[in-house]
């Protein structure tokens, strides 16, 4: 087992783990389960697609507590029902998917998954840019809509827990830029996914006493020393 180079702020080591542990993290090739029902609200003007996303999330558990044919009332519906996740179209009358998300994103309501007919790199990033975790292009099926969800919560769950640990903005910013280098590492030595790779970072922060910074920090100096050392 290698162990990470010690962070410079503390000479504390952080041992890399040499495959994923049922112990240390969650398996995340178990078959889709949610624990609990997850909440979800819709917003999307045709009504036939809103139809079969609602059909398609009802029958993997997800409950759809509310439906919005416009932004204004998707806002609306956000923040009534406090849900685990809101689907946004990209173009919706009154208020399109992007003002929308960046709404609910300031009130940090709930994960925002953002569809579009469109995968244009601009169109992404602005999504990004109003708070979206995740994003579908249409047309798409049951089985990319689930991965997208879990990447959605997932990726909100992360950034709850850098503003628990991180109070500064500027300084939660680059500690999040960090971990996503981080969990980049780990899921290409280790082969883990996104959410397990950040579950070891969060766990290996608590069990030493580091910050996920510290933790990321570290991987990756392991990474680029190993990549030096092999010339």
């Amino acid at each position: 087992m290698s162990a990470v180079p010690a962070c410079p702020e503390r000479g504390a080591h952080v041992t890399a783990p040499e495959s994923p542990q049922p112990a240390d993290v969650p398996d995340d090739d178990k078959s889709h389960v949610p624990p609990m029902t997850t909440r979800v609200v819709i917003a999307e003007d045709e009504a036939l697609i809103r139809l079969d996303l609602k059909e398609m999330l009802e029958e993997e558990g997800y409950s759809v507590v509310g439906e919005a044919g416009d932004g204004e009332q998707a806002v609306e519906l956000a923040r009534e029902h406090r849900p685990d996740l809101v689907i946004l179209d990209v173009k919706m009358p009154k208020l399109d998917g992007i003002s929308a998300a960046e709404k609910i994103a300031e009130e940090s309501i709930a994960p925002v998954l953002m569809l579009t007919a469109f995968s244009q790199r601009d169109l992404v990033e602005r999504a990004r840019d109003a708070g979206a975790m995740a994003y579908l292009v249409k047309p798409f099926s049951k089985s990319d809509v689930v991965p997208a969800i879990e990447m959605a919560v997932s990726r909100f769950t992360e950034l709850k827990e850098l503003e628990r640990e991180v109070a500064d903005l500027s300084l939660r910013l680059e500690t999040r830029k960090l971990v996503d280098r981080a969990k980049s590492v780990l899921q290409t030595q280790y082969g883990l996914t996104e959410p397990a790779a950040f579950r070891w970072i969060q766990k290996t922060s608590m069990d030493r006493r580091m910050s996920m910074q510290q933790v990321a920090q570290a991987v990756i100096d392991d990474a680029e020393e190993k990549k030096a050392s092999k010339g």
